[in-house]
């Protein structure tokens, strides 16, 4: 049990609302609060899980007007006594309210203070508390729902079997070594190398979620590129299903980049609109084009947009020239107009993903999102059971432990002694436990919680 002093904090957003919430946790937090709340009892003689109505003083002077809800131990987030003080939202108001908690004896809490209790405390893993702010933070429902699977234990449960596994063939392996009598290790390496890569499958599937994880948390970043007057602007406002961008007949337009985020099939897309490519001499225009090709390597996606009724010149070929080692859907826009290119032709010229589009008749907009979704997912975003990883940390924990078995099976085909099999499990079992939290140290703990947790 982490012992700890007494911590407060606003827990909802710094801003003017209806209602705002003062958290406060620890051993004297009840008693703290006490010095300020006045109602029909007192807060150390009430039971836990109840909301008590009354006021904030300073002094004799009435602050707010408030509910007061009490969480005694061990049943509350941080496993601590915790209260928590709901406040009308007006930003002195809280600050206020805060400050006379300080003063009576609570400490402001750190960045992600209350989370990492939760975790020293045994509450939650290491799994888990980031989970909480992936959910947080989730901007779109598929994202959110992975979330709710790790902060519901999940990936706790996989690495939990893992390391048992492992932890397992270790012990073995030490007690042969320690009572060969009793132990026989004839053609144990053989029976190993098939558990190890039974561990190494569960790891791989863990890892290649990945690739598709950090997509699902973070969107993928859709750099809309082509030249002037092809249509980029058009095709925002039609992904965007509304008049984001300045659409006009006049070439050169958009001048800067545009930004903004949308949803296609769960799955959240960053999308960037860029000025048309072309060689000009106006000093802000080019300034655009060159943010634009700047661009492309930070993109997961370019939909690069050709005008289908116009032949191809050579800005549309410096333009594929640059994105030929990116992901590429090209949209043959105005495809409701009279074209004088196909998809066959541009597919053939370039073998990249060709898709006719309209955004004036929407001709292609199903097409092109159910693209964008294979090249990414397989053509399924699954919603079901399935568990992503989407935290980068934890999946360079589970390619370290991977490598740490593939070194176990190399000992066991190179023949070698069966202590090197125990020390190279033991580096595995010790990765996936920082996953947990289990072995991690204090650092990479604070680390952890003050950059992802967010003082939540």
């Amino acid at each position: 049990m982490y012992q700890s002093d007494t911590i407060a904090a606003i827990a909802t957003s710094l801003n003017s609302s209806g209602i705002g919430i003062i958290r406060v946790s620890g051993e004297d937090s009840i008693s703290i609060v006490d010095t300020i709340f006045r109602g029909k009892n007192k807060l150390k003689d009430c039971d836990s899980h109840t909301i008590q109505y009354g006021h904030i003083y300073s002094g004799d002077e009435i602050v707010d007007e408030v509910l007061v809800l009490i969480m005694k131990a061990p049943r509350s987030y941080t496993t601590e006594d915790v209260v928590e003080i709901d406040c009308h939202g007006g930003i002195l108001v809280l600050k206020k309210v805060l400050s006379l908690l300080v003063k009576a004896g609570a400490r402001i809490a750190e960045p992600g203070e209350f989370t990492k209790r939760a975790f020293l405390n045994g509450r939650i893993d290491l799994s888990e508390a980031e989970s909480i702010m992936d959910l947080i933070s989730s901007n779109s429902e598929l994202a959110m729902k992975n979330s709710i699977k790790q902060l519901s234990g999940s990936l706790n449960k996989i690495i939990v079997s893992l390391r048992d596994k492992i932890l397992y063939e270790t012990a073995f392996i030490e007690s042969a070594l320690d009572d060969p009598e009793h132990y026989d290790l004839t053609g144990y390496p053989e029976k190993l190398k098939g558990k190890v890569e039974e561990i190494i499958d569960t790891v791989d599937g863990l890892i290649d979620s990945f690739n598709s994880g950090h997509i699902l948390k973070e969107g993928i970043n859709t750099l809309i590129l082509g030249k002037p007057n092809a249509g980029k602007s058009s095709l925002l406002n039609t992904l965007s299903r509304r008049e984001r961008a300045i659409v006009t007949d006049i070439p050169g337009t958009t001048r800067d980049t545009l930004e903004e985020q949308i949803t296609i099939n769960g799955v959240s897309l960053n999308i960037i609109d860029t000025a048309g490519i072309r060689e000009t001499d106006d000093v802000v225009e080019k300034i655009g084009v060159d943010k634009a090709i700047d661009s492309i390597d930070d993109a997961d996606l370019i939909l690069f947009v050709l005008d289908s009724s116009r032949p191809l010149d050579e800005n549309d070929e410096f333009i594929i020239n640059k994105i030929l080692d990116k992901k590429v859907i090209i949209l043959l826009n105005k495809s409701d107009l009279s074209s004088v290119i196909n998809e066959e032709e541009i597919y053939n010229k370039y073998n990249k993903c060709v898709i006719s589009f309209s955004s004036v008749s929407l001709d292609g907009l199903k097409t092109l999102e159910s693209t964008i979704t294979d090249m990414f997912f397989n053509g399924e975003v699954r919603s079901d059971d399935t568990l992503y990883i989407t935290n980068s940390r934890q999946a360079a924990c589970l390619s370290n432990a991977k490598s740490s078995l593939e070194n176990v099976l190399t000992s066991i085909d190179n023949m070698m002694p069966e202590d090197f099999f125990s020390i190279d499990l033991m580096d595995a079992y010790s990765y996936l436990g920082e996953i947990t939290g289990e072995t991690i140290d204090d650092d990479l703990a604070n680390k952890i919680f003050s950059e992802f947790c967010m003082g939540k």
